[in-house]
């Protein structure tokens, strides 16, 4: 026999030949990664000025007559605030009866605190791989993601 294209009723038959690929998929764990956080505290001396504001409340007795009620006005720090009474004479008059004074008082204190800050750090440790599973225990083409994950752990 000849190993050439084959004669069939004088027609020449060449044979031809096809190559086929399948390709597929697996998980492979490689290895793990945990991470874990950890929480620091420290405390901290907070050093700063703060400003206090007071007043003081002082009544002064006036009682002389006015025309008009006076405005309320500022003295340098202090607000004066007048007071009038109406009394009924003969006629009417105004007469001052007292007023308040409000002065401000404005002081300046250090305060120190101590306070507890925090701070979060994140910690990686990398775990080795287990040894790779035998071929008879590797599942079938068939079977679920679900069913290998279970066999797995």
């Amino acid at each position: 026999m000849t190993s050439g294209p084959a004669d069939v009723d004088g027609d020449s038959v060449i044979p031809l030949v096809m190559e086929d690929v399948s390709v597929s998929k697996r998980r492979v764990v490689t290895g793990r990664v945990r991470v874990s956080t950890v929480t620091h505290e420290r405390e901290k001396l907070v050093d700063e000025l703060l400003t206090q504001e007071s007043v003081d409340i002082e009544r002064r007795p006036i009682g002389r007559p006015v025309e008009t009620a006076p405005d309320i006005r500022e003295e340098g720090d202090t607000i004066v605030i007048p007071i009038v009474e109406e009394i009924l004479v003969v006629e009417r008059r105004l007469v001052l009866k007292e007023e308040v004074r409000v002065r401000r008082a404005r002081q300046t204190v250090r305060h120190q605190q101590l306070v507890k800050l925090r701070q979060q750090e994140a910690l990686v440790a990398r775990l080795e791989a287990e040894a790779p599973a035998s071929a008879a225990s590797q599942p079938a083409d068939g079977e679920s993601r679900e069913k290998r994950d279970r066999e797995r752990e």
